[in-house]
């Protein structure tokens, strides 16, 4: 079956370039139960065939998406009559000791690599070697075809509750794909939703300056009636070393936190689990960037994502997705003062988003020509723009919902669960956290040329977590 994509999903297609890999992975382990010296080929078997099984629960894996004719409107999904699971699914191993260190560096290679855009937009990496018999496993799909809440229901089909895998009916007729549409059909169709684009962008237009003038409005409020100063607007960054033009090489580091830890700065001192993660970030960064000799007049901006799915958006792919800028309070010393300066942000940036809704980026989305936005991301890599202009954040940290129970894949249990998120042109450094059985898992993806000392700021995160453990205990669990 044909079908469009999205404008948000076309635009992540579309802002591909040399330097910026747009799509996002997660970084399995596993562990054996009864690890042997075959143990090895036995899991990849395994994987294959719990993979094989059960492709059809994500019909999206076997669509690759067509794009239209000289980039007049957003590409079709289709599916691949060329599907090649052997292409998809590989065996990889990284060589002795078999530490964080080398899978890190497995990690970042295959972050830095582009995924073939005119195949199903994904791969599946097992890793062998790793030290104690654990097992990897290295997913990439694309931003194009998924978000970060969307991603984990693709995985959650490939995964059981228990060592023994589940019985998964097979589908009810052998899957046989359609022909590719023809050239001719492509600008066809993209002719006939053409047509309805000047009405699009009249509405688009009329929603957007209601939604400037009221923006305007409550932030003037903030400033002179209550005295507060609103969120972040989008190029009012500071310029830092974190920032520039992005190479194509990229570095991974991992982290641990406690949830419980968590929640306990949580309940010490308010806010959301996610405020403090984010003034974890910011005790990092604010460390980091001492050490380069950099004293910022101005707090780092983070873009943080906002999954918008509900209930009733289970088992739809894509991007359902909004985003709000967030000040990072590092020119804050004390770590306490410095989370409830962010949580106050947090709050006043959720209501901003709200005012520039989800569906007002949409809108414009459906409305962005893929010819011109590719072109105009390749010519912003080429010249090396944001390394002369400010960029329109400092970081990006996710924070994603995870699964709070046990999972096992091919009899192997899941025994940590990183993800990756991307880079943008100009942002150096992504920050993305997923909970796991009551632990959060945080992978942080650096360009090699801007953020090459990842996991020193690793480091440094977890420090700032400790710091905010330590206050909290002192307060005897409350606000002091």
């Amino acid at each position: 079956m044909v079908e469009r994509l999205s404008g948000l999903d076309a635009s992540f297609l579309a802002m591909e370039t040399a330097t910026m890999r747009l799509h996002v992975s997660a970084v399995m382990i596993f562990e054996p139960e009864s690890p042997t010296a075959d143990e090895p080929a036995l899991f990849f078997a395994g994987v294959r065939r719990v993979v094989t099984e059960r492709l059809h629960l994500v019909p999206a894996l076997r669509r690759r998406a067509v794009r239209v004719p000289f980039g007049l409107h957003h590409p079709v999904w289709v599916e691949d009559p060329e599907f090649d699971l052997d292409y998809h699914l590989r065996r990889s191993s990284v060589p002795a000791p078999g530490g964080p260190g080398e899978l890190s560096a497995f990690v970042g290679e295959v972050a830095g690599r582009p995924l073939d855009l005119d195949r199903p937009l994904w791969e599946m990496h097992v890793v062998e070697g790793l030290e104690s018999g654990h097992f990897a496993i290295v997913v990439k799909l694309h931003h194009a075809a998924i978000d970060g809440a969307s991603g984990a229901e693709v995985l959650a089909a490939f995964f059981d509750l228990g060592p023994k895998p589940r019985v998964v009916p097979a589908p009810n007729s052998r899957w046989q794909p359609e022909e590719l549409p023809s050239e001719r059909e492509l600008v066809t169709g993209a002719l006939s939703s053409l047509t309805r684009q000047p009405e699009r962008a009249a509405s688009a237009l009329h929603r957007t300056v209601g939604a400037i003038r009221g923006l305007s409005e409550r932030n003037r409020r903030l400033r002179e009636e209550d005295g507060i100063d609103p969120p972040p607007a989008p190029f009012r960054a500071p310029r830092t070393s974190l920032n520039g033009a992005i190479s194509a090489h990229r570095r991974f580091a991992f982290l641990q936190a406690s949830l419980e830890d968590v929640q306990t700065v949580r309940h010490a001192f308010g806010g959301t689990v996610n405020d403090v993660v984010l003034a974890c970030v910011a005790g990092g960064l604010r460390r980091l960037l001492a050490e380069r000799g950099e004293v910022l007049a101005d707090p780092l901006v983070a873009m943080v994502p906002m999954s918008t799915r509900t209930s009733a958006d289970a088992g739809v792919l894509g991007n359902k997705v909004h985003a709000m800028l967030v000040s990072l309070a590092t020119t804050v010393a004390d770590p306490v003062e410095r989370l409830r300066v962010i949580s106050s942000g947090t709050r006043l940036a959720k209501e901003q988003a709200r005012l520039l809704s989800e569906d007002l980026l949409r809108d414009w989305a459906q409305l962005a020509v893929p010819a011109l936005a590719s072109r105009v991301a390749r010519l912003a890599g080429n010249l090396r723009l944001f390394d002369h202009v400010p960029a329109l954040f400092n970081v990006l940290v996710s924070n994603i919902a995870g699964p709070d129970v046990a999972l096992w894949c091919a009899g192997a249990r899941l025994v940590a669960l990183y993800p990756v998120g991307p880079l943008a042109d100009g942002v150096g450094l992504n920050i993305t956290v997923i909970s796991y059985t009551g632990t959060l898992y945080v992978g942080i993806l650096g360009c090699r040329d801007l953020v090459p000392e990842v996991d020193h700021l690793a480091h440094q995160v977890s420090e700032a977590l400790g710091q905010l453990v330590k206050a909290a205990v002192r307060s005897g669990g409350h606000w002091a």
